[in-house]
């Protein structure tokens, strides 16, 4: 297998993979169990697209710009990482705060940033505008995460301490 197919299949494997951590997230937090299903459901359509285009960059030798990672090890080692904290997180669940900073920091990370500058570049070949088209509502999941954590998991913090004090000040 050469390099490029190599990268293609982790590219896809780490999209399944952040899609099973949110499906584990949208099981884990009830509450917020809709905006993980959608996160879910369009990991695994980045996955499906990445598949979809693997036959046609493997006959031409290469992949668009900023559509995938070319750095292979990392996206080895992300895989790594993505399987352990799935197994850890299975039995020992993360805090709602701290699932919405990893899923922001894996947003963030470069196999998911290249998907995202390829997703938000003009122009180009007609295969590049065939997957911008198909994709074009999945994109922006760091700041759709930001936005909905300070919306509804830190609002939600601050409200909790804000009875804390207001129930300690009471009591006194």
């Amino acid at each position: 297998m050469d390099n490029l197919s190599k990268i293609i299949d982790e590219s896809i494997n780490l999209e399944l993979k952040v899609s099973k951590l949110y499906a584990l997230f949208h099981k884990i937090f009830p509450d917020h169990a809709n905006f993980w299903w959608k996160l879910t459901i369009e990991e695994k359509n980045h996955a499906a697209l990445v598949l979809t285009g693997k036959e046609h960059f493997a006959s031409i030798g290469t992949i668009p710009d900023n559509l995938l990672s070319r750095e292979l090890e990392k996206l080895k080692v992300t895989n790594y990482e993505l399987d352990f904290l799935i197994n850890k997180f299975s039995t020992h669940p993360p805090s709602e705060e701290e699932a919405f900073d990893l899923a922001i920091q894996i947003e963030e990370s470069a196999g998911e940033l290249h998907f995202q500058s390829f997703m938000n570049k003009k122009g180009s070949a007609p295969i590049d505008k065939i997957f911008r088209q198909l994709n074009h509502g999945d994109k922006d999941h760091a700041e759709r995460l930001k936005s909905y954590k300070k919306k509804y998991v830190t609002m939600k913090d601050e409200d909790a301490s804000a009875r804390e004090s207001s129930h300690c000040s009471a009591s006194r």
